[in-house]
């Protein structure tokens, strides 16, 4: 009863909330930022009637223009979809639960009419995770600045459909997690959720026969942020890939991806 008082008495506090219009607002740059380096060339390659046909041959200048377009058309798409309201919370593929470890202590609440207790939390969790992933526009435009003309190569010929994605992973993962953490924990420190959480776990982990819950909850929200933006990446990537939509929307894209199918 104890354990059921304190969790009780901590979540009846708190709630996040974020505004659309300041998401709206700290969007604005960062995505301006990553189509104007997805778009480096798109002025001499955009034509605004059909795209023409694939070649037989592409140029490296084409295949580095080609998968910077389309990696900054699907990474900028990406972050509009989860830096709103309900972006993660609605979306059952990328919504942050409870922790794993957490969760025998959530069926147990739920059991016991306490479930608007644990959605409260839920959504707390994926409120700061749509505040922080406007951010990794800035990530996503550094990244690609770097790339060079064997990643671009590497990415169009891989023969996997997620290639880019996993090459950003590998990239801008570290970053990311830098970003991410301090807004996470600010959007739920300024409800003392950490607070309510140790207690939680502290008083968990007393109870008789418990098997012990350690999740650092600020690098759990973080990491499952990443994973979700990661996970409507490779959803981007695939549409290109697959031309889903008329996502090759310019003559090169059209030509280098088209070219792609044939190898």
């Amino acid at each position: 009863m104890k354990f059921f008082k304190i969790f009780t008495i901590g979540l009846l506090f708190f709630s996040v909330s974020f505004t659309q219009a300041q998401v709206s607002s700290k969007l604005k740059g960062v995505l301006e930022k990553l189509g104007s380096a997805a778009d480096t060339t798109k002025k001499s390659t955009t034509s605004t009637t059909k795209p023409s046909t694939t070649s037989a041959t592409i140029t490296t200048t084409e295949a580095n223009s080609a998968i910077k377009q389309a990696l900054g058309n699907g990474l900028q798409e990406s972050i509009k979809l989860l830096a709103v309201k309900d972006g993660y919370l609605g979306d059952a593929v990328v919504k942050i639960m409870m922790p794993q470890e957490a969760q025998k202590v959530e069926k147990a609440l739920r059991s016991v009419g306490m479930g608007s207790l644990c959605d409260q939390f839920i959504t707390s969790m994926n409120r700061a995770a749509e505040t922080a992933v406007s951010e990794a526009g800035t990530v996503f435009v550094n990244s690609l600045s770097k790339m060079t003309i064997k990643d671009a190569y590497a990415i169009l010929l891989s023969g996997q459909q997620n290639a880019a994605t996993t090459y950003f992973k590998t990239t801008t993962n570290t970053e990311l997690t830098s970003r991410f953490t301090p807004i996470i924990q600010s959007a739920m420190g300024k409800n003392n959720v950490a607070d309510y959480w140790g207690q939680l776990t502290s008083a968990y982990n007393r109870l008789p026969f418990s098997n012990k819950v350690e999740t650092n909850l600020t690098a759990y929200v973080t990491q499952r942020a990443i994973d979700g933006l990661f996970v409507k990446v490779a959803d981007q990537e695939l549409k290109i890939r697959q031309n889903i939509g008329g996502t090759r929307s310019t003559d090169v894209l059209s030509k280098v991806f088209g070219w792609v199918d044939k190898q």
